[in-house]
């Protein structure tokens, strides 16, 4: 099974590229969001994708569907376990960034979640009921960054774990990471364990 791709850029189209990994041509769907962040590239530039893979017996072509982050591919998994919303619907109906997804989620906001392509009424509470609760990691999952700012505070040996979380699975550089670290323990300098910490930062994140 294919999970990740790192190659050369040979074809964009509206909703797929041809990407060229060890002289093999891969051809991957991606969802719009996905696709909006590749806009700048053009033939020849290096791309690197997590790959989420399909082969049923109902459809044996493989299909590829690429995201930027492991959490997105991940969230993608999640979506898809929601009653009627299938894998290639799901690719089309992601047109706004899954940090956004996930807050509406928890917000229980079906104005937001019917923004999403193919997604009306009924499918938006189904969403909801099916995830709520389970959004908060995928809610903070990098947005445009400001430049990285200096760090006013250590950061805890306990909290590596949730910096590597924010970093490798999420998506954020180390100056951010840190940042909203710090920031969180001096909003709240009772957390104890990396699981209080996470909570707090996804608190602030929510807040702004």
């Amino acid at each position: 099974m294919i999970g990740y791709i790192e190659g050369k850029l040979l074809k964009k189209e509206n909703e797929r590229i041809l990407l060229l990994a060890n002289q093999v041509g891969y051809e991957v769907l991606l969802p719009e969001v996905v696709m909006k962040t590749l806009k700048a590239k053009t033939v020849g530039d290096e791309v690197s994708l997590y790959i989420y893979y399909q082969q049923t017996e109902r459809q044996p072509k493989p299909v590829l569907i690429g995201f930027n982050f492991e959490a997105e591919k991940e969230f993608f998994q999640y979506f898809i376990s929601v009653e009627d919303i299938g894998v290639l619907k799901a690719v089309r109906a992601l047109n706004i960034p899954v940090s956004e997804i996930a807050r509406a989620i928890e917000s229980k906001n079906i104005g937001k979640l019917k923004q999403l392509k193919g997604i009306g009424n009924r499918t938006a509470q189904k969403i909801i009921a099916t995830l709520e609760g389970k959004m908060d990691k995928f809610a903070l999952i990098r947005k445009e960054e400001q430049n990285d700012m200096p760090v006013t505070q250590a950061i805890e040996d306990f909290s590596k774990q949730v910096l590597d979380v924010l970093i490798e699975q999420l998506g954020h550089k180390t100056q951010v990471a840190k940042k909203m670290i710090a920031e969180a323990r001096e909003r709240n300098g009772s957390i104890k364990t990396p699981e209080e910490l996470f909570e707090e930062v996804y608190r602030g994140e929510n807040a702004t």
